[in-house]
């Protein structure tokens, strides 16, 4: 499995998405070379990895917090 650049890891996940939605407006203009369309399309699969990453670690964290969706067993605190 290839390793993401730095420069893409230094990212938070909207400032990956935002990279990535320009790297889409770009390549759908068709007014990229090819060369730099083959370079930007790698760029933005990394970036796409990166997001589904960070979307991933915060499932995860979300998961652990909710208990994985599952009953934590707390019980009702009596309001007296």
């Amino acid at each position: 499995m290839a390793k993401t650049p730095d420069d893409i890891s230094a990212l938070g996940f909207e400032e990956a998405m935002k990279e990535l939605e320009k790297i889409v407006r770009d390549l759908e203009s068709g007014q990229v070379r090819l060369d730099d369309a083959v370079k930007a399309y790698e760029r933005g699969a990394a970036l796409k990895k990166h997001c589904e990453s960070k979307l991933a670690d915060a499932r995860a964290k979300v998961e652990k917090i909710t208990g994985s969706g599952k009953n934590l067993g707390l019980a009702p605190v009596d309001a007296e």
